[in-house]
């Protein structure tokens, strides 16, 4: 890779990296191909993107990030998956690693704050911002329709009293 490639490469890292929602780092030695090829495809289908760059590279497009603190990581075989969404790139690498021992997480880094490995896997744990979103809606939405209901309640209980009636007279 020529000197511009890498500067390319360091700035558009730096970007990224700076406006991701979380960073995972972990050790990829030993996956296949197709194995990276699928945690890849995994992550892009939840809305992240797995990296793999030389270490010097990575700690200098981190420079000047939220997610400084988190170089100390890059030793050996690395890569960093990132997403928007908070939840969404630690969920499918902690899913990934439990069905593949090769893959070991190490940490990451969410805003300002590192993340530890048990971070990193508790963070997995909670529902995406989709399924918050979801949630929150449907609660938002269920006293309207217990309203609507108990509103509507009323004529049906007369409609039925007056079909039985005519049912029996």
């Amino acid at each position: 890779m020529e000197r511009a490639q890498k500067h390319e490469l360091v700035k558009t890292l730096h970007s990224t990296l700076n406006d991701a929602g979380v960073i995972v780092v972990a050790h990829y030695a030993g996956l296949s191909v197709a194995q990276m090829t699928e945690l890849r495809s995994q992550m892009k289908q939840a809305g992240g993107k797995v990296k793999v760059a030389k270490n010097r590279l990575v700690k200098r497009a981190l420079e000047g990030t939220d997610a400084e603190g988190i170089q100390d990581l890059f030793q050996g075989p690395t890569c960093v998956a990132y997403s928007e969404d908070p939840v969404a790139a630690s969920k499918i690498a902690v899913e990934f690693s439990k069905k593949n021992d090769r893959l070991v997480i190490l940490g990451g880094a969410m805003g300002k704050t590192v993340l530890d490995v048990d971070a990193v896997k508790s963070l997995a744990s909670l529902p995406s911002l989709d399924e918050l979103r979801g949630q929150l809606i449907g609660l938002i939405q269920a006293p309207a329709s217990k309203i609507a209901r108990t509103v509507k309640e009323p004529g049906s209980q007369l409609a039925r009293v007056l079909q039985a009636k005519a049912d029996a007279g």
